[in-house]
């Protein structure tokens, strides 16, 4: 082979980086098995699965159903901004230049029943039109050697906000307020540290 990286020296360095993104959001989790449960979701999702609803996921991973990754999600007890920074400084440190930009935008999640959190009718631009949805305002770090999402906020509607019982029935903190997409955006901490250029 002349001048080129094989496949296998790519399937290695890949799964190295791999190994290594799990060994830093690792101390993150309390227990083993939940840090087990972590990686393998985090498998599934780079995976070649097209839809990964709880049901797939599990199947992928291996479980006989999706009660861990729920657990994982929903009921587990560990630090969504620390695993959220974790993510960023490996992005900043592998795709990091002088260049780089911080592009944030907003998608919208379709939704049929009301019981998810942020849920109700609004404009999305994934419809095209205003319908049941969940927002969501992300950031993503940009340069020349690549891109990834670095950060997250879900964007709640006054009606969520308004309404107390709620918030606490879909576990939303209680110091939680309504925000305009904007101001999600221009309040997050972790853009603090990569912010070269932003774009809007």
């Amino acid at each position: 082979m002349s001048g080129g990286t094989s496949v296998e020296e790519t399937l290695e360095l890949w799964a190295r980086s791999l190994r290594s993104a799990k060994d830093r959001m690792a101390p993150l989790f309390t227990q083993k098995r939940v840090v087990d449960s972590a990686c393998a979701f985090l498998d599934v999702l780079i995976g070649n699965e097209p839809r990964k609803t709880g049901w797939m996921r599990a199947e992928a991973a291996g479980d006989p159903g999706p009660w861990r990754q729920q657990a994982l999600l929903g009921r587990g007890h560990w630090d969504a901004d620390a695993l959220r920074d974790v993510v960023r400084d490996y992005v900043i440190e592998h795709l990091g230049t002088e260049e780089g930009v911080l592009v944030i935008d907003e998608t919208g999640f379709l939704k049929k029943g009301q019981a998810s959190c942020g849920v109700g009718r609004q404009y999305t631009g994934s419809a095209g039109k205003i319908t049941n949805c969940q927002i969501g305002v992300f950031g993503a770090y940009v340069s020349e050697r690549g891109h990834a999402f670095i950060d997250r906020a879900l964007y709640l509607p006054k009606d969520w906000t308004s309404k107390p019982e709620r918030l606490k029935r879909a576990h939303v903190p209680d110091d939680v307020v309504f925000a305009t997409k904007p101001a999600l955006a221009s309040t997050r901490k972790s853009h603090r540290r990569v912010v070269h250029r932003v774009r809007l």
